[in-house]
This record gives C-alpha cells, sequence and structure tokens, in this order.
C-alpha cells in the first residue's frame, strides 16, 4: 500500500515540478539547450557542440542540495526544466549513423527523498526493523518443528529420525531457494518479492499444519523453505538500498540478530506447546502462520520500495506518460538481460566463484562449521540437557535462551568496531581510492572466532551430571557470541570485496550452509547416539578449531588474494 500510494505522490510532484519549470521558462530564454525534441541531422551537429561548451545544467535549482535542473525540449517543441535528467547518447538515428541521445533519469542531486538512503533516520530503522522480520520468521519456522518431534513422532507413528526431515527439509529446500531468490528482487523490485513469496509460504505453512500424514507434512515443509528463503536473501538487499558503508557498520549486526534470534527462540516456545495437554503440536505451525500475517501486512501497510532501479524506473514510466516523450529511460531500462538470463547467471555464478575463489571457499567452508554446530544443537540439546541433566521438554527449550544472549553481546563491541572503521573511512576517504581495504570488516570475526572452539570444548566436557549445567548454559552464551561475529564479518567481507558479484559470493555461502544444515539436523542424532556428548561436541570442536585461523589468515594476507583474484574488486 505505502509503495502505491509513493509511486502515485511521485507522479505528482513531477507533474508540478514540470509545471513549475515550464512556468519559469519565459525567464530562462538563454537556457542552454540540453536536448533535442526532433533530433535530424541539420540540428544533430549543433545541438552537441552546444552541449560541450555547457555545463550540464542551466544554472539554478530550486532547493539546496538539489542537481541542478537539465532543460530539454520535447518532441512537441516544449522546453522544460527537469531535475536528474543526463542526455547520453542511445546508439544511431534511424538511417542516418548519426549517434542519437535519450534522457538518462537519475535522482534529483544528494538529497533527493526518492532515494532511500536520504531517507530520516527513524523511517530508516522502521523499514530495517520490518523486512528485518522477515528472517526472524523463515528462521523462527525453521526450527520450532524440532521442539515438537515427541509429538509428530506419536501422533504419525514415526521414528525421531523420519520426523527430524521436517526440519531438514525445510533447511535444503532453503539452499536450493537461494539460487534464483535474487533475480527476481532485482527484476521486479523488493516489495513485490517479500509480498508474494510470504503470501505463498503462509500457504505452505498451513499446509503442513493441516497435513493428515507424514509424507504431507515433509513436503509441505520443503515447499515453504523454498519460498521462505527469499525474504531471508532480499532483507539484506533491502539493508544495502537504505544504508550507507558506513552505516552498515552497525546496521548489518542487527539483520544478523534478527536472523539468529528466529531460530532459536522458536525451540522455548515450541517445547512448551508439545508438552501442553491443552493444545496440539501443529500449534508449532499455527504460530508461525501467525507471526508470518503480522509481517506481511506491515510489509504491505509500512514498507515502501527500496530497490533504486526500481525507483528510477518509476520516475521514467511517469516523465514519459506526462510528457509524452519515450526518451526519458531509467538505467534500468538499458540492460538487455532477460530474467531467464538472470536466473541462469545466478545459478550458475555462485558454484563458479566457490570453485574458483579461495576466499569465498574458506568463508563458505567457515559458515557451514558454524551452522552444522548451530542446527546440530536443534536436536542435540535433548541429549545434552534432557539425558545428561534430566531436563523436562520445556526446559530443553529454555536451555536455548543463553545462545541467544550471546547473539546479543556482540553487540557490546558494535562502538568500538563503529568509530575504528569510521576514522579507517575517513583516513581512506583521503586517498585515490576513496574507501578501506575489505580486510577492516574482519574485526567481529577476530574478536568472535577464538570461542567457537573453545565454546564447545568447554560444553562439551562439562556436560556431566556431577558438573553444575550452569557451566554449560555459560559455555553457549560464548558460543553465540562467537557465531554472531563470524557471520556479520564473513558476510560484509565478502560484500566489500567482491563488489559487483556479492550478490553471488552470498549465495554461495547462503547454499552450502543450509544443505550442511538440514544434512546434519539428520546426521544429528546417530553421531550424539554412537559418540556421546562429549565427544560429539569434541570432534565438532576440532573442525572448527582448523577453522579458526582463517579471519587472522585474511586480514594480513587478504590483499595479496584479492590482487590474484580473477573476480574481486580492485
Amino acid at each position: 500500500m505505502l509503495s502505491i500510494l509513493r509511486y502515485r505522490r511521485l507522479r505528482k510532484e513531477l507533474e508540478k515540478s514540470i509545471q513549475i519549470n515550464s512556468s519559469q521558462q519565459s525567464y530562462k530564454d538563454d537556457s542552454p539547450l540540453r536536448g533535442s525534441g526532433e533530433l535530424t541531422r541539420d540540428n544533430y551537429t549543433e545541438n552537441r557542440a552546444t552541449q560541450r561548451e555547457t555545463t550540464a545544467h542551466d544554472g539554478y535549482s530550486e532547493k539546496p542540495g538539489a542537481s541542478p535542473r537539465t532543460t530539454v525540449t520535447l518532441h512537441n517543441g516544449q522546453r522544460v526544466h527537469i531535475p536528474g535528467i543526463e542526455v547520453v547518447s542511445s546508439g544511431s538515428l534511424p538511417g542516418t549513423g548519426e549517434p542519437a541521445e535519450i534522457f538518462l533519469v537519475g535522482f534529483d542531486g544528494d538529497h533527493d527523498q526518492l532515494n532511500p538512503r536520504n531517507w530520516p533516520l527513524a523511517q530508516k530503522w522502521r523499514t530495517l526493523g520490518i523486512v528485518g522480520m522477515t528472517g526472524f520468521l523463515v528462521s523462527w519456522a525453521s526450527s520450532i518443528d524440532s521442539a515438537v518431534t515427541k509429538q509428530v513422532q506419536a501422533d504419525f507413528g514415526v521414528s525421531d529420525l523420519t520426523e527430524s526431515l521436517a526440519t531438514a527439509l525445510y533447511l535444503i529446500a532453503f539452499g536450493f531457494g537461494s539460487l534464483v531468490a535474487a533475480p527476481f528482487s532485482e527484476t521486479v523490485g523488493r516489495n513485490p518479492v517479500y509480498l508474494v513469496t510470504l503470501s505463498v509460504f503462509m500457504i505452505f505453512i498451513m499446509a503442513s499444519g493441516l497435513a493428515p500424514n507424514i509424507g504431507g507434512q515433509l513436503a509441505f515443509r520443503f515447499l515453504a523453505g523454498l519460498f521462505g528463503c527469499t525474504p531471508l536473501t532480499t532483507f539484506g538487499g533491502s539493508m544495502s538500498d537504505i544504508f550507507d558503508l558506513l552505516e552498515r557498520t552497525y546496521a548489518f549486526p542487527v539483520c544478523c540478530s534478527l536472523s539468529f534470534l528466529g531460530p532459536f527462540l522458536a525451540p522455548m516456545v515450541g517445547a512448551f506447546i508439545g508438552q501442553s495437554t491443552a493444545i496440539s503440536w501443529r500449534w508449532s505451525e499455527w504460530t508461525s502462520l501467525i507471526i508470518a500475517g503480522l509481517i506481511t501486512g506491515a510489509i504491505f501497510l509500512f514498507v515502501p520500495e527500496t530497490y533504486t532501479p526500481v525507483l528510477l524506473k518509476w520516475k521514467a514510466n511517469h516523465l514519459r506518460s506526462i510528457t509524452g516523450d519515450p526518451r526519458f529511460k531509467a538505467p534500468f531500462e538499458l540492460r538487455q538481460i532477460s530474467l531467464s538470463s538472470r536466473l541462469l547467471r545466478s545459478c550458475s555464478r555462485p558454484f563458479k566463484l566457490f570453485f574458483g575463489e579461495l576466499m569465498v571457499a574458506l568463508f563458505t567452508m567457515y559458515l557451514v562449521v558454524v551452522y552444522i554446530v548451530l542446527f546440530g544443537f536443534l536436536t542435540g540439546y535433548d541429549f545434552i540437557y534432557g539425558q545428561t541433566y534430566g531436563f523436562s521438554q520445556g526446559s530443553v527449550g529454555l536451555a536455548f535462551i543463553p545462545m541467544n544472549i550471546g547473539f546479543l553481546v556482540a553487540f557490546a563491541i558494535i562502538p568500538h568496531v563503529y568509530l575504528k572503521y569510521k576514522k579507517t573511512l575517513q583516513i581512506a576517504a583521503r586517498t585515490e581510492k576513496g574507501h578501506p581495504e575489505p580486510e577492516e570488516r574482519l574485526w567481529y570475526a577476530m574478536y568472535g572466532a577464538p570461542w567457537l572452539p573453545i565454546s564447545l570444548f568447554w560444553m562439551g566436557w562439562t556436560s556431566y551430571p556431577s558438573i553444575s549445567y550452569w557451566s554449560s548454559l555459560v559455555s553457549s552464551v560464548a558460543f553465540g557470541f562467537a557465531v554472531q561475529g563470524i557471520f556479520i564479518s564473513s558476510y560484509q567481507y565478502l560484500i566489500d570485496t567482491y563488489e559487483e558479484y556479492a550478490a553471488s559470493a552470498l549465495v554461495s555461502a547462503t547454499f552450502f550452509r543450509y544443505i550442511a544444515s538440514g544434512v546434519m539436523v539428520v546426521v544429528t542424532l546417530p553421531m550424539y547416539k554412537n559418540l556421546g556428548v562429549h565427544w560429539a561436541l569434541t570432534l565438532l570442536g576440532c573442525i572448527s578449531l582448523v577453522m579458526t585461523p582463517v579471519p587472522y589468515v585474511f586480514y594480513r594476507y587478504g590483499h595479496i588474494f584479492r590482487a590474484r583474484s580473477k573476480a574481486a574488486a580492485t
């Protein structure tokens, strides 16, 4: 709704702006001609010469910070002043071989409110908060079923290993869905993707809650995960739409926290649903459905479109409609790339980067290790706290609280990292490159990385009935802090390193970690049964210990790897 209203308001603003500029034409007859109405061989050369001799504007602007207004002559002969327009060559005139021109549509200067990065801070955070909750939602739905496994087993008459597939297939579908999610949001915009995919997601969540047997539940959970991944991969794009390089230093941790809090708050609620005699286990799906309905409604009512190429396309559409001149074009409309080509590239490039770029491969593997442990705890916590300490089903769910506290503890270092990056950014702004090296994004990981193996060894070798359960609970705080720091740095580093190919690099990380997480949910049961809690956590701790040097190595030698890379930005 807000996007629709914004679209209509933009047309009114442009109509008013063009009307005002046209009325001022009588006072501006000496303005340089920046565009030609009817481009012909006779007037083309003269116009081009005039443009080379004049500046890119007519010398006045209505408001401070706005771009100077470009004077263009429309096909009907009317000369109008329009902000944010650049006259560029578009090929050749029919039958002449001479270069023609189009009116390239841009923003009206550095303070144009159409640009989401110029929104008031309150509007930015309101938008981020709502779309960030989509990550919370789909992550919540990914894990809440794991807390009611016993009840579903009894209802459907299946083993615990079979029922664990409800969570595993959802996560695996996340991985496959991430391959095709980005091209849609980069074609039609962010909001349509949120609204359509969340609506379909709700249908399959409802179907899963109504499933009469295990086959139906598994099928609908897989389909829910396939559509649920889209918001998770899109809200990061929304964040980059509205926050600049420095602001992302504190905005991105908020996005990460919402994504992590979802899957590890859900088992707490699901555990009490499972042990309740008043409601069915199916309420684990109904809670997800209710949250999804609230968030989808909030997006429809309160979140405007943020994808700037689509916003400029709106502006170009309005200008063509208002003036009747088809030469107004947004940069987005000049791309000759079909959606099918985008999908093909989106499916192939992540694998090319993973197998061809050492940085993508190592950080993806690091995140795979983190997620293997993280989602392994969904079923592993029943062994650690249910069987070792005799916790009830509800109390096992509460054991996830310290891990969630650990996610939030990472907020404590945000001011330090922000100020450090701000200082580095100011120094880099005076250099030719103009921005800091990507390795400056690795501080979160360098603070958190050592705590991952420490927390796993700590939890593994203090989980005895003779040792207070408070010891392992405190270790999970350290684990949550480590996970948050590693994830924040890995994503920000890949974004800053690959820039143009950042989306593909992140899809690579998303695909492999969710496939591994889904497999791990199933493997966890026999692993804990056969190895026991102590050796299972020791094995995971050793794997994470091997990966611990990754952020430190890249902080020291990352510039060498980037120089040898074919895809990394120089």
